[in-house]
C-alpha cells in the first residue's frame, strides 16, 4: 500500500443556527453588497463555479495582503465552496502561504436554518497564526452575519 504522508492540517468549524428561512442566509453568502457588510468587500464575486474574485486585507512581509478566491461549488440555498488563497513562502507568521478552503452548507433547521461553516486546509505549524486569528475572526464575521440577515429579513417585511 502506497502511502504518501501529508502535513497535519486542521479546520475551523462553525455550527449555527439562524431564525431565518434558507434563502434569505443564502442571499447574504451570494450577494457581493451583503458580503462586504458581513466579511470584506469581494472584488468580482458571482456565485458560479469557476468565477475567480479577491480579497483585500493587510500585507505583511512579501504579501500584499490579497486573498486569491475561486467558486468550487454552488449548489443554491444548500452550500457554497470556494478556495481562500493568500500570504506568501517567504513570511513567517501572519502572511505565510495560505492554501484553503472555505464551505458554507446550509439545512432547514426546528428554529430556522443551519449554518455550517468549515474553512479547512491550515498546515500545521506553518499556518498556526492564520489558524488561530481566522478561529476568532470566523466566530465575530458569523455574528456579523447574523446581524446582516436580521436587517435583511426584518427588511423584506417591510416591504
Amino acid at each position: 500500500m502506497n502511502q504518501t504522508v501529508k502535513p497535519d492540517t486542521q479546520a475551523i468549524m462553525i455550527d449555527e443556527v439562524f431564525p431565518h428561512a434558507v434563502d434569505v442566509i443564502w442571499k447574504a453568502l451570494t450577494s457581493g453588497d451583503l458580503i462586504s457588510r458581513w466579511l470584506m468587500a469581494p472584488k468580482g464575486f458571482e456565485a458560479v463555479v469557476g468565477s475567480r474574485f479577491t480579497f483585500q486585507t493587510n500585507p505583511a512581509g512579501a504579501w500584499d495582503g490579497t486573498i486569491h478566491c475561486e467558486v468550487l461549488e454552488v449548489v443554491a440555498n444548500e452550500r457554497l465552496s470556494y478556495a481562500w488563497r493568500g500570504g506568501h513562502e517567504g513570511n513567517e507568521g501572519y502572511g505565510s502561504k495560505l492554501e484553503t478552503v472555505v464551505t458554507f452548507v446550509l439545512s432547514k433547521a426546528e428554529t430556522g436554518t443551519r449554518l455550517r461553516l468549515t474553512h479547512s486546509g491550515f498546515v500545521l505549524p506553518r499556518n498556526d497564526t492564520a489558524y488561530r486569528n481566522m478561529s476568532e475572526g470566523w466566530k465575530k464575521v458569523v455574528q456579523r452575519l447574523d446581524t446582516v440577515v436580521t436587517e435583511e429579513a426584518s427588511s423584506q417585511t417591510l416591504h
